[in-house]
């Protein structure tokens, strides 16, 4: 065994563990864990490295790590298992249950639409503050209120971090909770996974950081020209581009994504901390029908838009909140039209496969340069696609 990689790893699962191992020997990592079930058997649960790189604390079985918009997956669960309910219509109007949101022209748009990034609202208009995010009424009042920047339903563009408050206040109209305290009360209640922290867990919880940033590079998104990726970093570093307006705002304030302000909001587009057993977990119930029907599932995973998506520039595609493989999820060819799940800004991956029984989860604290996409997380999941014979 590594010294720095501690747990369990089922022996048909070896090829996890090394790819893991390798990733710490090549120093690809500073502390990181990940999490394997096989249906209902966790095979792999393995963890290592440090988890704050400025005290040296070594990262433990039960540290949580933030998941980025791994997020989003648990929110698009919240929001289909109301839909499941019969609380709303997944391609109803959305003024049917929010009738502001009909402002200049939106009155067309669906709840599909808000959970598949068609809904034309990626960025906010103006800057909005940490402290002003923790009022998830108030941002949906903001976007509520905004134009579009295309008529809903007729392009698609990843929003960002404003997804968490459109999709999100499906479930807070609806059940009158937030999207966390929903989760917590329907689904992850025996889970270590929060949207929205205790104290207690932000205490223990990894701290992200670029020290030693893994280089960009072959991390960018997988199948994208050298041209197409010259052209989203220029785009990322444009304060004027849909790219940087979606991904850069609300900015999470002091000490970044460690900012005990962010983890306390739960943001429901970024702000999910969770061990990866944890997580797995809900990936694990989301695949074997104890969160949603099967059928709702299978419907949520239908491909609802692909292509060239217009906030990352390369092809992605979208079911009902969860990524679909593209370029902005990338997995194994035997799994591109059977997983579905959600990738994390800092290279964090959740993916679930009915078919193939498998649930997966990888949340590191070095993040990656890429913005979708990580060949961290890539080489994770081919592993445990390759294990399972």
């Amino acid at each position: 065994m590594s010294s720095t990689v501690q747990g369990h790893c089922d022996p048909a699962f070896a090829a996890v563990r090394d790819a893991f191992e390798r990733h710490f020997a090549d120093g690809r990592e500073l502390g990181a864990a990940v999490a394997v079930y096989a249906g209902d058997r966790k095979v792999v649960d393995l963890w290592g490295g440090v988890a704050d790189h400025r005290t040296g604390r070594p990262w433990a079985a039960d540290t949580p790590c933030f998941g980025f918009s791994c997020t989003k997956a648990v929110t698009a669960a919240a929001a289909l298992l109301l839909a499941e309910r019969g609380a709303y219509e997944v391609d109803g109007p959305v003024t049917a249950w929010w009738p502001e949101f009909g402002e200049h022209g939106k009155d067309g748009a669906t709840a599909a639409h808000l959970l598949s990034h068609q809904a034309g609202l990626p960025a906010f208009d103006r800057p909005v503050s940490a402290e002003e995010a923790a009022d998830p009424k108030a941002l949906a009042d903001l976007l509520a209120a905004q134009k579009p920047e295309w008529t809903p339903g007729e392009a698609h563009g990843y929003h960002a971090l404003t997804y968490g408050w459109l999709a999100g206040e499906i479930v807070r109209r609806l059940s009158g909770k937030t999207v966390g305290a929903f989760a917590k009360e329907e689904f992850t209640s025996g889970l270590d996974m929060w949207i929205g922290a205790p104290d207690e867990v932000i205490a223990r919880a990894a701290k992200m950081t670029a020290k030693g940033r893994v280089s960009g590079g072959a991390d960018g998104p997988k199948g994208a020209s050298g041209d197409i990726l010259k052209r989203l970093a220029a785009a990322y570093g444009d304060p004027q581009s849909q790219t940087n307006r979606a991904l850069n705002n609300p900015q999470p304030g002091k000490g970044g994504y460690n900012n005990p302000v962010v983890l306390r909001a739960g943001w429901p587009s970024a702000g999910m901390l969770a061990t990866a057993p944890a997580f797995a977990g809900f990936y694990r119930d989301l695949v074997a029908g104890r969160i949603l029907r099967p059928d709702t599932l299978r419907e949520a995973m239908r491909r609802r838009v692909s292509g060239p998506d217009r906030t990352l520039i390369v092809d992605s595609s979208f079911g009902l909140g969860f990524m679909r493989p593209s370029q902005t999820y990338y997995v194994p060819k035997i799994a591109r039209e059977t997983a579905f799940g959600h990738t994390g800004a800092g290279g964090s991956i959740g993916l679930g496969d009915p078919d193939a029984g498998l649930a997966l989860a990888y949340l590191p604290n070095r993040m990656g340069e890429q913005l979708s996409g990580d060949l961290r997380a890539f080489r994770l999941t081919e592993a445990a696609y390759a294990s399972l014979g």
